[in-house]
């Protein structure tokens, strides 16, 4: 009787670890089985197709502008001669930004002469002093804060990155913009008593996550440190995020999974790992899913928010599963996101074209990161 008792103990156990083992292989096939998206040549060829069919659309535009007199009505182009097309500001400059990373990425793009001539035309010394100019203008202190911002320095930072003559002569031409834009930024955030929990342009944690990338790129020892001790300052107590509240209607980020990403930044593997336990536990299930932002009319330039939130998914997600095997699974779940909104944002409408193409270049960026 108690031979037969241990056997069936054995029996038990031996049932358990192949169930926990087909559990993990199972959870490993999920993650095989959704599709891998790739940036590969014909993709950027695709969708460089975006910015260039914007940066020098001047209307419709959305200035975003403070009127002090009637000087200040004129066109978007007078005003921003650089950044006048795809609808508006920031839009301009992250259209910029993606010519430049699949420029950086792809030397053979086929639109490489038309994208280059663009840039330099455009990113000149004399069409950047008239975008200092504009910020320095006296009602124009917050203007694009801090989502443009955020926009100017990922391009400065991408730059940087590119190995070319092109780049660094661009570098050099955007530098006094790039500055008013640090000196903004460290002007702003001592300021700042609590921070922005939106899905949309003025979110704290996403603002403050790409100019961190660029001050780490750029080794700019102020910027750098000032981020990392707001970032604490702000969400270091944060607990359980209501993740399932997300998204909203017109949402294009994530703010719990924004947070997270800028978290990963600032703290140490370690402290990262206590801090994401409260902040959002549900991410260690090899199980965890969200549903996709789903889109109803992509004519909408509000619903058509709910693409730039699968793209913002991914790379948040992408981003804190970086070097942690406990989070690999969560690339199959930014891979679901991508794959849900990457087919439709080519040769769709405008609401959408003029600025999405940085979202999906910069998702698609985050698989090989």
């Amino acid at each position: 009787m108690k031979y037969s008792y241990i056997v069936f103990l054995s029996i038990l156990l031996l049932a358990c670890k192949e169930s926990e083992k087909n559990t993990a292989t199972d959870a490993e096939t999920i993650i095989e089985k959704v599709k891998i998206p790739s940036l590969n040549l014909e993709q950027a060829n695709r969708l460089a197709e975006l910015p260039l069919a914007c940066v020098d659309v001047e209307y419709p535009n959305k200035l975003g502008q403070t009127l002090g007199d009637n000087e200040d009505l004129k066109s978007p182009k007078e005003l921003h001669p650089a950044f006048y097309g795809c609808f508006d500001w920031h839009s301009a400059v992250h259209g910029h930004w993606s010519m430049v990373s699949l420029l950086r990425q792809f030397p053979d793009l086929e639109k490489k002469v038309e994208m280059e001539d663009w840039l330099s035309s455009s990113i000149s010394k004399e069409n950047i002093a008239k975008e200092v100019d504009y910020f320095h203008g006296k009602h124009n202190k917050s203007y694009e804060r801090t989502y443009g911002w955020a926009w100017l320095l990922k391009l400065a930072e991408e730059l940087h990155k590119w190995d070319s003559a092109l780049a660094r002569q661009l570098t050099g031409n955007l530098q006094p913009l790039t500055e008013v834009i640090v000196e903004r930024y460290i002007e702003f955030l001592p300021k700042l008593n609590y921070p922005i929990r939106v899905g949309e342009h003025p979110n704290t944690a996403f603002g403050l996550s790409f100019a961190y990338d660029y001050a780490v790129e750029v080794g700019h020892e102020e910027l750098r440190s000032l981020i990392e001790q707001r970032a604490k300052d702000f969400y270091m107590n944060d607990e359980s995020c209501p993740l399932g509240w997300e998204p909203s209607g017109f949402d294009f980020l994530s703010p719990c999974l924004e947070e997270a990403a800028l978290m990963k930044r600032v703290l140490s593997e370690d402290k990262f790992k206590i801090w994401i336990d409260e902040f959002l536990p549900k991410l260690k299930d090899k199980s965890f899913s969200i549903e996709t932002g789903k889109v109803s009319d992509r004519t909408d330039g509000k619903l058509v928010h709910l693409d730039g939130v699968n793209f913002s998914r991914a790379w948040s997600l992408n981003f804190i599963a970086k070097d942690l095997l406990e989070f690999k699974h969560l690339k199959s779940v930014a891979n679901q996101h991508i794959n849900y909104s990457l087919p439709s944002i080519v040769g769709d409408s405008y609401e959408g074209g003029h600025w999405l193409g940085s979202f999906a270049i910069y998702a698609l960026n985050s698989i090989s990161e």
